[in-house]
């Protein structure tokens, strides 16, 4: 996945103004030879995190998302995609601080944060022409990526 690892940041001076204003992007295509670690990213490896996140569904690995979207995403346990998945207050700051600390680099965006990995730039060009309606049927939902990446536990995405 070059998206987390060809993350850069692109300086943008405003004319007259001196300030510089960091943008980030995600550059390169994913595509290129295999002998890389393009398709891999950092797995999880905090057991409060695998233990608590796990009970339900893969964990994932935070650099999937930017630290913004984990924020929210940990904001409202009680409306986890559908589901109560309220935990008590510590558990929520530890597991939300390691998801931060380990977050991917996103786009500074003016929106809210994006809350679900499928909802990110990078995730649309990794999936748009490479899986069928049959593969998404499958799979039965964009969050199981296990359906397709057999090591995505251990943060490796290859096909």
């Amino acid at each position: 996945m070059s998206f987390l690892r060809s993350f850069t940041f692109a300086s943008l001076l405003m004319a007259g103004t001196g300030l510089l204003f960091p943008v980030a992007s995600f550059a390169g295509d994913h595509h290129g030879s295999r002998g890389d670690d393009d398709d891999r990213v950092p797995p999880v490896t905090d057991p409060l995190t695998w233990q608590e996140c796990g009970a339900c569904h893969m964990p994932f690995p935070a650099a999937l998302m930017p630290a913004a979207s984990w924020q929210a995403v940990m904001g409202d346990l009680s409306n986890h995609f559908g589901e109560d998945a309220s935990l008590p207050a510590a558990t929520v700051t530890a597991i939300t601080d390691y998801l931060t600390r380990n977050a991917g680099r996103g786009s500074l965006s003016t929106g809210a944060p994006l809350t679900r990995i499928s909802e990110q730039g990078w995730w649309i060009r990794e999936h748009r022409n490479e899986v069928s309606p049959r593969q998404w049927e499958q799979a039965g939902s964009k969050a199981n990526c296990k359906a397709c990446h057999k090591g995505a536990e251990q943060g490796d995405f290859e096909r």
